[in-house]
């Protein structure tokens, strides 16, 4: 799962590196725009991966495999119409990025040209978010492996082709992502095949039950609550830094595929939590479960001073490799400081989302996320904004610090409690 969850991010430096290349600031400040605004809405999605990795991992802890198809069906069937809703409501969208930006007309126009392109993928995103949750809840690391690289390789190569040999600019970058999502979702459904097969479950036979979507709704509400109040967190951090400049909102483009980086590798231990400790819950084993959270704080906090020392000793060098353009570098690494010491701090917050959605306790999230949001997001903003956009950095890290320290509170008193498989 680390192999696979470090993989993303890789896909995120190729596009900035390629984009980062060209002539002006404003291609990579369109793309970081226009690819920021879908991450923002495909992450709002996570609820889809969330809610099915927790309540499979718990139903394959049970041995109980009618209920895994069940669920998974029901996942499918949530995902499709949120996918299809994202589409119906695309020029809204873009129209609110637009607006909420005040962006130069160069850079408006490279990130509709990238956004009104890759919403065409929502279906085959979010449906691989729910497979991938599948495999995880069912303990097969290999298969996200296998998912993320093949969507990564694709990817990176028509990447290649369309915007450095073709020259299609913002618009191949787009197409790149929208062929590699649906190539992704054959090789997924061809995954889960086999996966089913293994365990002796028929894809035929079933629909999805009224229980079983009632259920995932309630679920999901508060995951989407939560993921909602993320995205607004970093919708507020793309679209304030637009208001400071293009070259600010490029350098910060630049710096957030270090944090991309780290969440995703952290992300890697996080989902192998999930799996871990949705199973011992299905399975009534406490000390199981508790075990499971302890091993994952210790890797987590092994790979998050890694981080800090890595970006320390090879942090410019890798800016220098994102982009040429002097301006982008020379702000970048101006802020590159926040970035180093920023795993450790946000080590906690990413690790125990794992655990919360493998107890499915989605209430608990998505308080932790609303209190970290108001308390320690916008207020150590509204305190510093004679920073500029080192006070952005700084909310943002009283952001991922406020969310660590709810979540292990809260996870505490459930386990002195004795309330974990409730």
């Amino acid at each position: 799962m680390i192999l696979s969850n470090i993989s993303v991010p890789l896909l995120g430096l190729v596009d900035t590196a390629v984009i980062g290349h060209l002539s002006s600031a404003y291609y990579l400040a369109g793309i970081a725009l226009g690819s920021g605004s879908i991450a923002i809405l495909f992450w709002l999605a996570s609820f889809l991966r969330m809610s099915t990795t927790g309540v499979i991992a718990q139903a394959f802890g049970a041995k109980d495999f009618v209920r895994v198809k069940q669920l998974l069906l029901s996942s499918l069937f949530l995902s499709l119409i949120f996918s299809v809703t994202l589409i119906a409501l695309s020029p809204v969208l873009m129209s609110s990025i637009e607006a909420l930006s005040g962006t130069s007309p160069q850079v408006m126009l490279q990130a509709n040209s990238y956004f009104s392109i890759r919403i065409m993928s929502a279906p085959a995103a979010l449906s691989n978010l729910v497979l991938l949750g599948l495999m995880l809840g069912m303990h097969y690391g290999k298969g996200p492996f296998y998912l993320v690289l093949f969507t990564n390789i694709v990817n990176i190569v028509l990447d290649v082709v369309f915007v450095v040999v073709l020259d299609f600019g913002v618009a191949g970058a787009a197409w790149a992502s929208v062929i590699a999502d649906y190539s992704a979702l054959v090789l997924a459904v061809c995954l889960v095949k086999k996966l089913f097969a293994r365990h002796g479950v028929s894809w035929g036979g079933s629909l999805p039950s009224k229980e079983s979507i009632a259920g995932l709704l309630t679920l999901n509400r508060d995951i989407f609550i939560r993921s909602l109040l993320l995205q607004l967190c970093f919708s507020f951090m793309t679209f304030y830094g637009a208001r400071l400049g293009e070259t600010i909102l490029a350098a910060n483009a630049v710096l957030l595929n270090f944090l991309m980086l780290v969440s995703f590798a952290l992300d890697g231990i996080a989902y192998a939590a999930e799996a871990k400790v949705g199973a011992a819950k299905g399975e009534g084993d406490v000390q199981q479960l508790h075990l499971w959270v302890k091993v994952s704080v210790w890797w987590g906090s092994i790979f998050a001073i890694g981080y800090c020392v890595f970006f320390a000793i090879f942090g410019s060098a890798i800016i220098g490799l994102l982009t040429n353009i002097p301006d982008v570098i020379n702000t970048a690494k101006l802020y590159l400081p926040w970035l180093i010491v920023l795993p450790i701090i946000a080590m906690a917050c990413f690790l125990f989302d794992g655990v919360f959605v493998g107890l499915t306790r989605a209430k608990e999230m998505r308080n932790s996320m609303f209190i970290a949001l108001m308390v320690g997001f916008f207020v150590p903003f509204y305190l510093t904004m004679e920073w500029g956009n080192h006070g952005l950095w700084f909310a943002m890290s009283c952001f991922m610090a406020t969310r660590g320290l709810t979540l292990v509170y809260r996870y505490k008193k459930i386990f002195d409690q004795g309330a974990l498989l409730q």
